[in-house]
């Protein structure tokens, strides 16, 4: 029953954080006219957990669906995370995910885009590549 609560609560953060407009959105300023602007555009609004709180390799794919003016349509939806990670990592990198979609709260669509992508599922994976990657650097 606790877990349950606990990824209720978890998707409702995800849902309030990527619904959230406004001054303290920051989306990217060019237009996305293709499927590799879009994949840019959200990579340039996610920042990963604090080192200290990361968890190497880490792994976490989050669906979504856009609508035509390139806001949010219905609630994002986590749909993988690494296999071993525990509870607090799993929350440290979901709200890394909804922290992203916040500040990605509304792309610029080219009309074009828009057109062709609305209410099509879009998905995006994030590694957490940082501390394998040092570790690669000092051998």
């Amino acid at each position: 029953m606790t877990r349950r609560v606990h990824v209720q609560v978890i998707g409702e953060v995800l849902a309030i954080a990527a619904l959230a407009t406004g001054a303290a959105a920051q989306g990217p300023q060019a237009p996305v006219n293709t499927i590799n602007d879009l994949g840019t555009a959200l990579r340039a609004c996610w920042v990963p957990p604090p080192l200290d709180q990361s968890r190497p390799g880490m792994q976490i794919t989050v669906q979504m669906t856009f609508r035509r003016n390139g806001e949010l349509f219905g609630k994002p939806k986590i749909t993988f995370e690494s296999p071993g990670a525990t509870d607090d990592d799993r929350l440290t990198y979901r709200l890394a995910v909804a922290e992203m979609l916040r500040r990605c709260a509304s792309l610029p669509f080219t009309d074009a885009f828009g057109n062709a992508v609305a209410g099509r599922p879009f998905t995006m994976r994030f590694i957490d590549d940082r501390k394998l990657k040092q570790t690669e650097n000092t051998l």
